[in-house]
């Protein structure tokens, strides 16, 4: 019987944009933007920024260094927000709400950075207002855990910390290597297909 339910963030909470990303990060100066960007585990100092290994503020150093030019935080969030395409479905964040009030636990688990959840985390989020947060019991993202996914650690990490059985637990993501990393421990999976509305598919596992 599934109690929990663990959502990735980008992709599936909401639409993901890789060539928004590309967009925005070309705006800024970002030389090749389509090798230095990934669609699902950053490298380079992308990679330090995501994995809690880098600052906000000592990316946005490197990031202009390789820009060429000084980049303020807006500049860098901006770029970053490239990555949200288009408002929050309101209906997945309703839908969040109605899980948590039929009992279900629900959290996020997702390889992000401060610039994203600084906006995750304003008003400017959600039409009404709501940090991602308040749709949560809690949120394990990988520049506060600080490991990514797919590496297990971070799901034993989740599992431990919020005291979640495996088999009790489903997680949604849009990326295969993170699906399967979560399945190895016999945590359930949904592959979440690029932006696609998964609420159907979840509500069948979980009635099932």
């Amino acid at each position: 019987m599934i109690k929990n339910v663990v959502f990735d963030f980008g992709g599936v909470i909401f639409n993901l944009s890789y060539e928004g990303a590309l967009e925005t990060f070309t705006a800024i100066g970002l030389p090749d933007a389509s090798h230095a960007l990934d669609r699902y585990h950053q490298h380079g100092i992308f990679e330090e920024l995501e994995s809690g290994r880098m600052s906000a503020d000592e990316f946005r150093v490197e990031l202009s260094k390789v820009c060429g030019r000084a980049l303020t935080h807006d500049d860098v969030l901006h770029a970053w927000l490239g990555y949200v395409g288009g408002p929050v479905d309101e209906a997945r964040l309703a839908y969040l709400d109605e899980l948590r009030g039929r009992g279900y636990r629900t959290f996020l688990l997702s390889n992000t950075n401060p610039y994203v959840q600084s906006w995750a985390e304003s008003p400017a989020f959600s039409r009404a207002g709501r940090p991602l947060s308040s749709f949560l019991e809690k949120c394990y993202t990988s520049c506060d855990v600080g490991i990514m996914k797919p590496d297990p650690a971070i799901f034993r990490h989740m599992l431990d910390d919020a005291g979640l059985v495996p088999s009790e637990t489903i997680f949604l993501d849009d990326s295969q290597a993170n699906i399967a990393a979560a399945a190895a421990l016999g945590i359930k999976t949904y592959l979440v297909e690029e932006n696609a509305d998964w609420r159907n598919a979840l509500e069948q596992m979980l009635l099932a």
